[in-house]
């Protein structure tokens, strides 16, 4: 039986064609026009050419333009997309971004206006190709490979900053002043031997500015050790000298040590920058320092104005090694350091003392008040103990600010001059040059005056060292007088006058001291 057929359902259908209608449909053959056409409630076609899909739509593929589809997901989308621009891009984040590559070309005029919505953390580990111009704000890591030129006087590279026209303007180097010495120690190469380069004698005897003290059973050997290119480390810096001892000892007393130290004269240290009213003020202590006994070592800095304040720390070498030290010290509100020529600062370095002098319940690290007995945590006496172990160091660096910077050389004559101020000593140079010339003072005395050629620390005391046999005079007048004594010395810091007691000369009658193995010392040693 035929299903029932309304034609007056098909409203303005006309056209040349073919119409059967049967039971699973209708087919046309031919050109049909159709005002409104649905095809169920999911499809709609309207006589303006648009077609409404209220389901899912199926096609093999599209011809024309995209650029009216919207809401388009990614991943419907296949093929290569035109430029795109982002200024209407909106809620842009990483969960809307697929895996992949998006080459920038593709992207324009996306400016931070039309952007909105929180953006994902970004690592600028990918980031390539980036130019110095599009980085901006502040950053607390930012690894640049390759050249970045700032405008056209700056470029800054791994090898350094190169700078054209006035160069680079700096408030400060390490926190204090750019021009003038930075190291506040004196001969911290330990270039300077006035009075020789080995002694066994305890104190000043050797380096220039170098005290090594020591109480010992056996004889202790102080020398300017000249190294070599087998001193790796120091040597590469440009250094050529050490302080260096050798022991004697095999027992370890407890009254007995080995420390050298260098004090500083006050004003020094009270003018040279350091806050040391405050914790926050900084000064660095750092050295090189070498063992054929490998232990752990201490050292400190110590004030030594009104109450005398301590800071004690340790540093652990292997056997034959060189090592770099390097301490960064706060300043402390106790300390008191006058500004005067006195003593107001002390480094010392040691290998050992004995528990006479030390206590286990020392701290590291730490101001406090100095005591006989805590001046060190008790030491490892193993290098004490060893025959003829050694120890030595050199560029020793004492510097205001939280860095140790490269040490800072000096040319040896600037070095004696320094060191000139604590101590001088007029040495016989020929057989034919005066130490002194002077003039007859009487029928028995000789006199002569000196003008020193740096002023001393304070008026110095002077002494005849007639060891090597005692001094001989030369006479423009007549026959020269023959030594007897020293009679007696004057001195201020910038002049001494010396008086010598001889036989007979003419007063008035110039005379020369010459040709003998005598010599003049002048200290003002702290």
């Amino acid at each position: 039986m035929a299903s029932e057929i309304r034609v007056d359902k098909i409203n303005s259908l006309s056209g040349v064609g073919t119409v059967t209608l049967s039971p699973t449909g209708v087919d046309i053959a031919g050109i049909t026009t159709v005002s409104t056409l649905k095809v169920g409630t999911g499809v709609t076609a309207s006589e303006d050419g648009d077609i409404f899909f209220t389901g899912i739509a199926t096609a093999t593929t599209f011809s024309g333009s995209g650029a009216s589809l919207t809401a388009l997901p990614a991943a419907q989308v296949t093929g290569t997309l035109p430029a795109i621009s982002g200024a209407n891009l909106t809620a842009l984040n990483g969960s809307n971004i697929a895996s992949g590559t998006v080459a920038d070309a593709r992207i324009s005029t996306l400016t931070a206006s039309k952007l909105s919505g929180a953006l994902p953390a970004i690592s600028a580990l990918n980031l390539t190709n980036v130019p110095a111009a599009n980085v901006v704000g502040v950053h607390t890591s930012l690894n640049i490979t390759g050249a970045t030129v700032v405008g056209s006087a700056v470029t800054i590279s791994e090898s350094g900053i190169e700078a054209s026209g006035i160069g680079i303007t700096c408030a400060n180097i390490n926190g204090t002043q750019i021009g003038g010495r930075r190291n506040i120690i004196i001969n911290g190469a330990m270039q300077v031997t006035q009075r020789g380069t080995s002694s066994t004698t305890s104190g000043y005897s050797t380096i220039d500015r170098w005290s090594n003290s020591y109480a010992h059973d056996a004889t202790m050997t102080f020398t300017q050790h000249a190294l070599t290119s087998s001193d790796s480390g120091p040597y590469e810096e440009g250094f050529r000298y050490s302080n260096h001892v050798t022991n004697g000892d095999t027992t370890a007393a407890t009254v007995q040590y080995y420390v050298s130290q260098q004090p500083i004269e006050a004003q020094n240290i009270s003018m040279s920058g350091w806050n040391y009213k405050s914790s926050t003020g900084y000064i660095t202590l750092s050295f090189w320092v070498k063992s054929s006994v490998g232990q752990t070592y201490q050292a400190s800095l110590m004030t030594t104005d009104g109450t005398i304040y301590n800071y004690p720390f340790s540093f652990t070498l292997s056997a034959d090694t060189w090592t770099k030290v390097i301490k960064t010290i706060p300043g402390n509100s106790n300390l008191q350091i006058d500004n005067d020529t006195g003593e107001g600062v002390r480094v010392n370095i040691s290998p050992y003392m004995g528990t006479n002098y030390t206590s286990s319940g020392v701290n590291y690290d730490t101001w406090a008040s100095w005591g006989s007995g805590t001046r060190f945590k008790d030491f490892t006496s193993t290098w004490w103990t060893t025959n003829s172990a050694t120890f030595e160091f050199t560029g020793v660096q004492l510097e205001v600010g939280s860095q140790a910077t490269a040490f800072e050389h000096q040319g040896y004559g600037d070095e004696l001059q320094l060191c000139k101020r604590y101590y001088q000593q007029i040495n016989q140079e020929s057989s034919s040059t005066s130490i002194l010339q002077g003039f007859g003072n009487g029928s028995g005395r000789l006199r002569a005056v000196l003008y020193l050629p740096v002023e001393m620390r304070a008026n110095p005391t002077v002494a005849l060292d007639v060891s090597g046999g005692n001094p001989s005079f030369y006479s423009y007048a007549g026959s020269p007088p023959s030594y007897s004594s020293l009679s007696g010395v004057e001195s201020t810091k910038k002049t001494i006058t010396v008086d010598i007691n001889t036989s007979t000369v003419t007063a008035g009658d110039p005379i020369d001291w010459r040709g003998s193995s005598a010599f003049i010392t002048i200290a003002a040693e702290l």
